[in-house]
């Protein structure tokens, strides 16, 4: 056994039990953790959502969820029966203020800290939150983890904080990001603050621009409805990709805390420069996806998308380019991209290096004398540095070629898998830790940035550039990047 598990034990508590990213993300993290010994021996699970189900139905649902979603090799019998002795089941109509009585009796303060996970449409927030407080279900320790999106604009967003925080303290309150509990985000911290062959370059002296790829091959799964009222920007941009645009732009904490690293995150959201009616049209592009085939499937345009009410101007691409006023950034552009049909899954953050100033090398082989760190999240994560080196040969003379120091998570250990992100993120929740957690006042300033934007796109009266599916985006966000004269890494 480990000695994580002297951690305190903890009545974790699921709410939307039954819903998609319970079955297909939590149990199966849940289940890793169990399987590595990382829940208090003392820790139950326990699935709450509506039903009539008892408890050896729910069970048996989570292990045909484990068998369809885990790898078979990853699925041990005896490894589940002890799992399935932590799985109890609420049933519970989120709407009915009675039944949280069945919380209030279950759970055991005294033994026990209460986390509360909701897996529900942010709507209910605040009904079950108020639900929990006035059946006294709650603790001063009780923690509450609150999925995105947390609203659809600042208002919103400050509306269903304010909720929330009637009921708890901002101290137990954990908002998600998955991204944030990825093996290789959380590297950037290391490779930036524990290497000075990388931390003493980090800035506008030695970087010519950044740029951050979020790519899906997907479309909008059947979320016609509610994607249609939100769009890439607020879908993506708001908090995965500026996420990432601060672990990568962000100061060195002056100590590694939850505060410490989330107060550098703020001052970089609140140091991006606004993009406005004036310059919108140079710094944002906005595209939708028509009729196309990913990876040799043919897929409908967004319009002819199940559930469309026909046509709109709503985005599923998003290319931007940002700025970051402040000493260390000033001068350095990042771009970003996301969307949806694009023709690889892929979520990468490249750091481009400038030249040498001065170049001695044969003119026809300047273009490849660039340095590059490519950080990959996924679809296998780890960290490659593009490096320029001299051909192994007697007749090429000083002729250079481009290659790659690869750091690949996955081959230092082919017994080791890279845990998931929301094992991680579960695992510090239920241990109090909230540095891979968005504090309220960066959600709040991301909001501020982001509704600026959709105000300029709102003024100018900007339409969506329709874009293939199984294709990069529009051309207009070629044209972004190279009107700078640089181009996106494929």
């Amino acid at each position: 056994m480990k000695a994580l598990l002297q951690d305190q034990p903890c009545d974790f508590v699921l709410f939307g039990a039954k819903g998609d990213l319970a079955m297909r993300k939590l149990f199966p993290a849940l289940y890793y953790l169990f399987r590595e010994d990382l829940l208090n021996p003392a820790t139950r699970i326990v699935g709450v959502a509506r039903g009539e189900e008892g408890n050896d139905a729910f069970v048996a649902s989570i292990k045909a969820t484990l068998e369809r979603f885990l790898p078979a090799a990853d699925f041990d019998e005896t490894v589940w029966q002890g799992f399935a002795q932590r799985l109890h089941f609420l049933a519970v109509d989120f709407a009915e203020a009675k039944d949280f009585q069945r919380i209030a009796k279950f759970v055991d303060h005294g033994q026990r800290v209460m986390v509360n996970y909701l897996a529900t449409p942010p709507a209910l927030y605040g009904g079950i939150c108020r639900h929990l407080h006035d059946a006294k279900a709650l603790s001063p320790k009780s923690r509450i983890i609150l999925e995105k999106p947390i609203g659809k604009d600042l208002e919103s967003s400050k509306e269903i904080n304010d909720t929330v925080s009637r009921y708890f303290s901002e101290s137990q309150i954990y908002r998600i990001d998955h991204y944030l509990g990825k093996e290789t985000v959380q590297n950037l911290i290391a490779l930036r603050f524990a290497n000075n062959l990388f931390g003493s370059q980090w800035n506008q002296n030695f970087i010519d621009h950044v740029q951050i790829t979020v790519a899906e091959t997907v479309g909008i799964e059947g979320r016609w409805s509610y994607y249609d009222q939100v769009g890439q920007m607020r879908d993506m941009v708001q908090n995965h990709l500026l996420q990432l645009l601060c672990m990568v732009a962000m100061d060195p904490p002056s100590q590694l805390t939850a505060d410490g690293i989330r107060d550098e995150k703020l001052k970089v959201l609140r140091a991006l420069r606004p993009i406005t009616q004036e310059n919108v049209a140079k710094r944002a592009v906005r595209g939708q996806y028509t009729a196309g085939a990913v990876r040799g499937q043919a897929c409908p345009g967004y319009a002819e998308e199940e559930g469309s009410k026909g046509a709109s101007n709503t985005e599923t691409f998003v290319a931007l380019r940002a700025s970051i006023d402040n000493w260390r950034w000033a001068g350095v552009p990042f771009y970003l991209r996301t969307g949806k049909r694009m023709p690889n899954k892929m979520s990468e953050i490249v750091i481009f290096y400038k030249n040498q100033p001065h170049y001695i090398f044969d003119p026809k082989q300047k273009a490849m004398v660039h340095n590059k760190l490519i950080i990959r999240l996924q679809p296998d994560e780890g960290i490659r540095l593009q490096v320029v080196t001299k051909e192994q040969s007697l007749d090429k003379g000083m002729a250079l070629q481009s290659r790659a120091l690869n750091l690949n998570f996955s081959d230092q250990d082919e017994e080791r898998r890279t845990p998931d992100a929301y094992e991680r993120l579960l695992l510090e929740a239920m241990r109090g830790n909230q540095s891979l957690f968005v504090r309220r006042d960066e959600v709040e300033a991301s909001w501020i940035w982001c509704d600026a934007l959709v105000e300029a796109w709102e003024e100018s009266h900007d339409e969506v550039r329709p874009y293939s599916a199984g294709t990069w985006g529009p051309i207009g966000s070629i044209a972004l990047i190279e009107r700078d004269g640089r181009s996106w890494h494929e």
